[in-house]
């Protein structure tokens, strides 16, 4: 695709950017939790069908999807999730959460916008479109699965055949606004949750030798977590392990039977991944062993690996550059470690996600509110980039799978 396409692509971006924004701010208004999203996917169908397109709803969850037809060739998918967040929005917007205790605090509002917006722009292209794009509406991201269950429900299937390219935008207040960001190979971490039950003998406070402690052994069962991944972690193949909350007690004159910890371990390989899983076991069981406790572990496998395909990485990165400029198209030095449920679609089909910077300009980048704070506020002039980036990556992934 030439430059000059690709400007035209941003020019008409830019004239749609007032209905993108009336759109996320109706969005943002609504905010529903988990797979079941059926305000929000009744806007989603509606402006789907106000195209002329025929959107499909989930079978298991309320996710949307809707094909764009052009001319005979491959198919390739664009992705927006749609799920908010358990927090009560404090940001003073006038299209504030109307919901309390929800709140697109991730800007999930933003990317069903864009993915609006650049499937009316295809839609009106389709005649010259050498392909199919399958419109990705999928719930659930924040840790309820969303894309495995929509993959479950046939997704990839959808058009009659496997998407040759997956490609998916994430707002971020981390970057500047209008940049976009991106990463060969892993880009965010593979996440698992947690859940030890240390099993002691309970007591009275004055007489801790009659008892066996188990917060004494749960506060001993942390530190060696954290020694764990500084001596058993290759620092090249980094990992996190951290303990995030502890029950125990009713009192503060008896020692407790049972201890409870919970957490959460992140990797950016799946061998990292099984490896921790192995040795979480093996310090919880051998330092309750050793006091004389038992402990139970319960592990809850959560999102894998976030891995970008590289070549196709660098085809969306070419787009990139000719839809905002070199200047601010930037490669992350490191993955995040934050999970995606995109991942489950990049075990499938190669594909990429890239950030786009939304941070305000008057903020501080060392204060700024972060994505899940219930004060984040992103620029919304960037939203036209997100528009004509996902346009420029579906049409340059078809073009190069037709040449």
């Amino acid at each position: 695709m030439s430059t000059t396409t690709q400007a035209a692509l941003l020019a008409a971006a830019r004239d749609i950017l007032p209905d993108v924004i009336a759109l996320r701010r109706e969005l943002h208004r609504i905010p529903e939790i988990g797979n079941d999203l059926p305000r929000t996917q009744a806007v989603v169908v509606r402006e789907l069908r106000a195209l002329g397109l025929e959107p499909r709803t989930g079978t298991s969850t309320t996710s949307v999807t809707a094909i764009i037809r052009g001319r005979p060739g491959p198919t390739v998918l664009l992705r927006g999730d749609m799920d908010a967040l358990a927090l009560t929005e404090d940001t003073g917007l006038d299209f504030a959460s109307e919901t309390p205790g929800r709140m697109h605090a991730c800007g999930h509002d933003t990317h069903v916008a864009m993915l609006l917006g650049a499937a009316r722009l295809l839609q009106a292209r389709r005649a010259d479109l050498p392909g199919t794009v399958l419109l990705m509406f999928q719930p659930g991201e924040e840790n309820y699965h969303g894309a495995r269950f929509m993959l479950e429900d046939g997704l990839l299937a959808e058009t009659g055949e496997t998407p040759i390219g997956a490609f998916a935008l994430h707002i971020s207040t981390s970057y500047p606004a209008g940049e976009l960001h991106y990463r060969p190979g892993p880009l965010l971490a593979a996440n698992d949750r947690f859940l030890v039950t240390i099993k002691g003998r309970g007591g009275h406070g004055s007489a801790p030798h009659r008892a066996l402690d188990p917060i004494a052994i749960a506060a001993e069962v942390i530190i060696a977590l954290q020694l764990m991944v500084t001596r058993r972690v290759d620092v090249f193949d980094p990992a996190v392990v951290n303990v995030s909350r502890i029950t125990a007690g009713t009192a503060y004159n008896i020692i407790p039977e049972v201890a409870v910890l919970e957490g959460t371990t992140r990797a950016v390989s799946h061998e990292q991944q099984a490896a921790i899983r192995r040795q979480l076991q093996q310090v919880v069981d051998g330092v309750c062993a050793a006091h004389g406790a038992t402990a139970d572990v319960v592990l809850e496998p959560g999102y894998p690996v976030t891995m970008c395909d590289p070549a196709f990485t660098e085809l969306a990165r070419q787009e990139a550059v000719a839809v905002v400029g070199a200047d601010a198209v930037k490669e992350m030095p490191a993955p995040i470690m934050g999970a995606e449920d995109f991942s489950y679609v990049l075990q499938k089909v190669p594909g990429a996600m890239f950030f786009l910077g939304a941070r305000p300009a008057h903020e501080d980048p060392e204060m700024a509110p972060s994505n899940h704070s219930n004060r984040v506020v992103f620029e919304e002039e960037p939203l036209a980039a997100g528009v004509a980036t996902y346009m420029a990556v579906a049409l340059r992934a078809l073009e190069g799978a037709t040449n």
